[in-house]
């Protein structure tokens, strides 16, 4: 059996030159790397006490819903301006070169609930810290974060997400 880094594709140069850009859709495209990420984070959170999974799009949509399923518990999706039929809160956040915004269901999450974070790249940390705010304002609880891929060099950790329970299946140690 292969480890979930060798189906990481690395891709040169993209989106500028001087950047190894880790694609997370190698794990994706394969049965045996999308089982393995799953089960990965299944054992992580065997232990852990949550009621609902939430996750920003897209691709956090893949592993948040997944996750959810095999944990019989329900999904939120965090999406973009104008993607979300219903009332909305939206945060705001910073990104290298401009801001974002999420939008969340304001009846998705009830006070009280305990909420795992599920994206597929911890970078910055920015929209993780975004999904954790809209969690928190509607009076949830975030008892983890956790992401197939983390890129340390950004050190999230240590910064935008420290004071919170972040786990990653695949560490790399730059940006």
């Amino acid at each position: 059996m292969k480890n979930l880094e060798n189906y990481v594709k690395g891709i040169p140069d993209f989106p500028k030159p001087g950047v190894l850009f880790r694609d997370v859709t190698g794990i994706l495209e394969s049965p045996d790397g999308f089982q393995l990420a799953l089960d990965r984070t299944v054992g992580i959170l065997a232990t852990v006490e949550f009621d609902l999974v939430a996750a920003p799009e897209s691709r956090g949509f893949i592993f948040g819903a997944a996750l959810a399923d095999r944990f019989r518990t329900a999904f939120v999706p965090i999406r973009k301006p104008g993607k979300l039929p219903r009332a909305t809160i939206s945060e705001t956040y910073d990104l290298e070169y401009g801001q974002a915004t999420l939008h969340m269901h304001t009846d998705a999450v009830k006070p009280g609930q305990k909420v795992v974070i599920v994206d597929d790249l911890l970078a910055t940390g920015g929209t993780a810290l975004a999904a954790a705010k809209l969690v928190e304002r509607l009076g949830g609880t975030v008892v983890k974060m956790i992401f197939p891929l983390e890129l340390e060099g950004f050190k999230a950790r240590d910064g935008l997400l420290k004071g919170y329970d972040v786990d990653s299946l695949v560490r790399y140690p730059g940006k």
